[in-house]
């Protein structure tokens, strides 16, 4: 089973630190750069001055908005940590991050309220097939069990929780912990190294018990340590180690430690098993599918614009070693030369001259390089190993710089913000000429902004984009159109009879002639068309017109004076004049939505629906998703624009949804009053 590393270098390792929003990851990484010496002293999040939350988006949120790396020592090995962020409107930053990491290190707590949280996590890894080592942190704060506490997280995880240590307590209060493979007790000291002790006397059955069921989880996976177990012989403490780190890797188990960031306890025993039992980067090679063909294959991990570097791509080396200068070749074939390689501490940047297999540095200057993206020294390039897929963003606005002369300017700055976030999502609309950017959830642009306006200088104006109303009709109408206009010379004359229809929903626009005689020259019919056409653009509503037949069924011309310009404005003039007849209506959007929600949630979801005139279409249990629940409705596109928050509100911050376009419905009364004299004002 398994190899215990031992006292054997293992190489560089990449460790991504994930969990829900205020578990405590940037306390943790604040730990473990303290304990290996990265760092003078631990900070803690309330001051701002931790390593990872450097951004002044995310000082002034007092919360992780972006990935940030930190590259320290434990024991004479390279350990990159990267501190992703718990919100799950910052969720997808996390995805380029942990399809390169050795081992994912899941903090969690004994809080009911973040399991669905954690549960998202925890599905991702599955998905990715990365081994976790999951930390339950602020064992200090909590009355509840350890055990009863696993047994709240165990459906989150696919892969049995096994617990590695057992909290310590005197008169009620965790003093220090219990080591299942070891069998020692640790007492913790504040923002320093556990101090080692036996076991109590009266703490050695609630170990022996622990320490067993430790083992039988671990039997499963081994036949000789059942057979050990079912004999009721000791099993040697080595083989014990090698079964779980074995166990790690395979993904059979997840190994549950403990300890309280904020004060540095249980730092010293997870970067152990990190050092000892987390793969390298041979594993994360194989895993993600790198063939060594004596090449270095680089991965890109995020993308980075620093005033004074210029553009970084933190990359992990999978395989070879790269030195400043060297020509990396992109998927696409392009190559482009490293101008800097960088280990990063936060936002500290320190140049190196070469990087080799398993280090994560940042390279400069790639300008042709995105996050997600494999990067080879072979010539030609290489098909990206990791396939980055955003998820279907749940909240936009519009947006405009306060100077037009920063319109280019702008739009740089967000194709700059959209490389460092590929979940964003640009459009330019050109019904309404607006710029809408998309992301997963209000904060997230927020953020967006608040980078446009400090980082990039610009200010700006955002609000919520126009709704693609429509217009159509009820009745029909025959109507005729004249243009006659003399002024010496030519004149202009052009003359149409346009029956005017409505059409089932969904029909467009029809031009159809039953012209006979030669009344109107074949000509003229296309320029009367083009005319109807024309005057759809904007109803007597002032919105586009959809679903109306037309056809020219009479007319006359004249042999001098007509012309395609007369005829067109002939046709507009009977179409201006009929339409305001055909008891015209307002169209809006609706939608359809999918929504997923932890299903204690779910009759809060079907409750706030109605209250956006929506109707529920049904909801079911979430396929495979334990405890979640699949709502669908339809939803005018008009109430859709601030749902998200209403719905995270509802589930702890973990509920989304997805939406398509259903159909058009008549919008009447006082909402599309309100919908028309907002449209008037704003022309």
């Amino acid at each position: 089973m398994g190899n215990r590393a031992g006292g054997r270098r293992s190489g560089p390792k990449y460790i991504a630190i994930v969990g829900p929003f205020s578990s405590g990851k940037t306390t943790l990484l604040e730990a473990i750069l303290a304990r290996t010496g990265a760092i003078s002293r631990q900070n803690a999040v309330s001051s701002g001055n931790t390593v990872s939350d450097y951004s002044s988006e995310a000082r002034a949120h007092a919360m992780s908005v972006e990935a940030s790396f930190a590259t320290t020592e434990f024991m004479g090995e390279s350990l990159t940590f990267v501190d992703c962020p718990g919100s799950v409107e910052f969720a997808f930053e996390a995805d380029p991050v942990l399809a390169a990491s050795d081992v994912v290190v899941v903090v969690a707590e004994a809080d009911e309220k973040k399991v669905p949280a954690l549960q998202l996590i925890m599905r991702r890894l599955d998905e990715l097939g990365v081994p976790r080592i999951l930390f339950l942190n602020k064992i200090d704060k909590t009355a509840a069990g350890v055990r009863d506490t696993l047994k709240m997280l165990q459906p989150t995880s696919k892969a049995p929780l096994l617990l590695r240590q057992i909290p310590l307590r005197k008169d009620g209060i965790v003093i220090g912990s219990i080591d299942l493979a070891l069998e020692r007790a640790y007492i913790y000291r504040e923002y320093a190294e556990s101090e080692v002790a036996e076991i109590p006397d009266d703490e050695k059955a609630r170990e022996i018990e622990a320490r067993f069921s430790m083992l039988e989880t671990l039997a499963d996976q081994d036949d000789q340590l059942m057979e050990q177990l079912l004999e009721e012989i000791e099993p040697p403490k080595d083989s014990v180690f090698d079964d779980l780190a074995a166990d790690l890797r395979t993904g059979a188990v997840t190994p549950v430690l403990i300890g309280a960031a904020e004060k540095g306890n249980g730092i010293l025993r997870l970067l152990k098993t990190i050092r000892h039992d987390a793969p390298g980067v041979e594993a994360t090679r194989q895993r993600l599918g790198a063939s060594e063909n004596g090449s270095a294959v680089i991965q890109v991990m995020k993308t980075i614009h620093t005033a004074h570097a210029g553009k970084l791509s933190v990359s992990r080396i999978l395989s070879g070693e790269i030195g400043d200068g060297a020509e990396l070749f992109l998927s696409n074939g392009e190559s482009n030369k490293i101008s800097g390689i960088y280990r990063l501490l936060g936002k500290d940047q320190s140049k190196l001259g070469t990087a080799q297999a398993g280090d994560t540095v940042a390279l400069g200057k790639l300008d042709g390089a995105y996050t997600g993206q494999t990067l080879t020294t072979a010539k030609g390039g290489m098909a990206s190993l990791v396939t980055l897929t955003p998820p279907q963003p749940v909240y936009s606005f519009a947006l405009r710089p306060k100077d037009r002369k920063d319109d280019v300017k702008m739009s740089a700055a967000i194709q700059r913000l959209a490389e460092e976030d590929p979940s964003l999502t640009l459009t330019h609309n050109q019904d309404t000429a607006e710029t809408i950017l998309s992301g997963h959830g209000e904060m997230h642009l927020r953020v967006v902004r608040e980078r446009l306006e400090g980082k990039n200088q610009i200010a700006v104006e955002g609000y919520t984009p126009a709704i693609p109303y429509r217009e159509t009709i009820r009745k029909p109408i025959e109507q005729r159109g004249r243009h006659k206009k003399q002024s010496g010379g030519h004149g202009q004359f052009g003359d149409v009879v346009l029956q005017i229809k409505p059409l089932p929903r969904g029909s467009g626009f029809q031009f159809t002639d039953t012209i006979t005689g030669g009344v109107v020259p074949k000509t003229y019919i296309q320029s009367a068309e083009a005319g109807a056409r024309d005057y759809l653009k904007c109803g007597p509503l002032g919105f586009p017109v959809v679903d109306v037949a037309v056809n020219l069924s009479d007319g006359s011309y004249h042999s001098v004076d007509s012309s395609d310009m007369a005829f067109q404005m002939a046709a507009r003039l009977a179409m201006k004049e009929g339409m305001a007849q055909c008891s015209p209506v307002l169209l809006e959007p609706i939608m359809k939505i999918r929504i997923a929600t932890p299903s204690d949630a779910t009759a809060k979801i079907i409750a706030l629906v109605p209250q956006r005139r929506g109707q529920i279409l049904g909801y079911d249990a979430r396929a495979d998703w334990a405890g979640w629940d699949m709502v669908e409705a339809t939803m005018p596109q008009a109430e859709i624009a601030d749902l998200i928050i209403e719905l995270r509100s509802a589930t702890a911050g973990v509920a989304s949804y997805e939406a398509s376009f259903d159909h058009m419905a008549e919008l009447t009364g006082r909402l599309a009053n309100d919908v028309m004299n907002a449209a008037g004002k704003a022309a």
